[in-house]
């Protein structure tokens, strides 16, 4: 089974699933309850890419925030729910485009009935959440340890609860931090269910491993046809999973749409702030809707023919740099100028 064979499902006014385009996922850092932090988050990460958005809703005040929050944002907004069940069931009476569940952690049958039969009623979409942290213990001693097999068993158990309460309009999603465990458990889910599968390294750490960890796993996941939605999971600003996602996607040929910036490593010969002049192109750009190539380069010897592949670029030599346009130098000028001068030509491009 592949994404174009899985089930279409509606979140708020997004469809994943089915072939649609894979679409990324973010979860807000703010309090919940503090609805104009939230907002101005959530708009923050729509601005850079963010198709989806999570908020955590451990209060009762958490769960009436939502309603206000879903006025004020145009994106779809999905409740992370864990332990209260009644606080899955407020989170859709606000608002919530979809709510994520551990129905391990909701608790009795009853629960997770009540929990089914308001989203059954509101057709809201249940994403149904494991985690190999939180694996159920007769798993782990059926497999003798956390395993692939143990999160795919777990999460089909409870897809399977759900579906026989008369209600399949689901997500699944696996998740561990053991990124080739993460790998081998989507092979394997992905030939046993059509429910759209949301995809992510969970925990995988700071801005650098995080990465790393996310675009080894992603890749390798989405690059078998498997992935509905995705996360990058980083401990930092949720912009950077933005970026992060919308660069791996772009890297696997799944998206279009969004400058890549490309950079050389910086040389003996670079004589410019390269590596400080290439991160705010980067920042730049992010709000910049065009399709094309942008080159970074240090050193104005090499730089025209290393900007080749570019459909524009700078590069730098001491003080003062060069605007490349199609591979051919179009004009120089002082260091401190590049950053608004190439500004003002992709804010002015014509293809």
């Amino acid at each position: 089974m592949n994404r174009n064979n899985t089930k279409v499902v509606h979140i708020g006014d997004k469809m994943i699933g089915g072939g649609n385009p894979i679409l990324i996922q973010s979860m807000t850092n703010t309090l919940t309850e503090d609805v104009e932090a939230t907002v101005a988050q959530i708009n923050r990460l729509e601005a850079v890419g963010c198709d989806i958005i999570r908020c955590a809703v451990p209060t009762k005040e958490a769960a009436l925030a939502l309603g206000e929050i879903k006025k004020q944002i145009s994106i779809p907004l999905v409740a992370d729910i864990h332990f209260d069940y009644k606080l899955a069931i407020a989170a859709m009476e606000n608002g919530a485009d979809k709510i994520r569940i551990n129905p391990g952690n909701i608790g009795s049958e009853d629960r997770i009935r009540a929990v089914v039969d308001c989203a059954k009623e509101r057709n809201i979409p249940i994403r149904v959440g494991v985690n190999s942290g939180s694996l159920e213990k007769e798993l782990v001693e059926k497999y003798k340890g956390v395993t692939a097999q143990g999160l795919v068993e777990s999460a089909l158990d409870k897809a399977h609860l759900i579906e026989d309460m008369g209600y399949d309009n689901l997500v699944i999603s696996i998740k561990s931090a053991d990124v080739m465990m993460c790998v081998a458990a989507h092979k394997l889910i992905a030939d046993k269910t059509t429910h759209p599968l949301h995809v992510g390294i969970t925990e995988s750490g700071t801005v650098i491993s995080g990465n790393i960890k996310s675009s080894i796993g992603l890749g390798l996941i989405l690059d078998a046809g498997i992935g509905d939605t995705i996360r990058v999971s980083l401990t930092g600003d949720p912009a950077e999973e933005i970026k992060s996602a919308k660069i791996i996607l772009r890297t696997l040929g799944l998206r279009k749409g969004g400058i890549e910036v490309v950079s050389c490593p910086t040389c003996g010969r670079t004589k410019i702030d390269l590596i400080g002049l290439a991160t705010k192109v980067e920042n730049m750009v992010a709000d910049i809707p065009l399709d094309i190539k942008v080159a970074v380069m240090g050193c104005i010897v090499n730089g025209p023919g290393e900007a080749k592949e570019a459909d524009i670029g700078i590069a730098g030599g001491k003080g003062e740099g060069i605007l490349i346009k199609h591979g051919e130098t179009v004009g120089k000028y002082p260091e401190d100028k590049l950053l608004s001068v190439l500004r003002e030509e992709l804010e002015n491009w014509r293809v």
